[in-house]
């Protein structure tokens, strides 16, 4: 199930500042001239530390999880699925 959240304090259900910590395995490809390409990232663990709103600054407590049906399989922009 996908999470999204929503601030009780202000109504703000777009925008929020999130911290992660993530644990990856990846395939790094790196071109002759020693560019590299990040390729099959694979999410291994992922902690969510904080979130907190864009638009009022209010966290901890205001700041609810929303269980959402079928979003698993929509990628999420800013990621290598997206």
């Amino acid at each position: 199930m996908a999470t999204r959240y929503r601030c009780s304090a202000c109504g703000n259900l777009t925008r929020f500042d999130v911290v992660a910590a993530r644990r990856t395995r990846a395939y790094f490809h790196y071109s002759v001239g020693g560019e590299l390409t990040i390729e099959d990232e694979e999410l291994l663990d992922e902690t969510v530390e904080l979130v907190s709103c864009r638009w009022c600054g209010a966290s901890g407590p205001q700041i609810e999880e929303i269980e959402i049906d079928g979003l698993d399989d929509v990628p999420v922009v800013g990621t290598s699925d997206a």
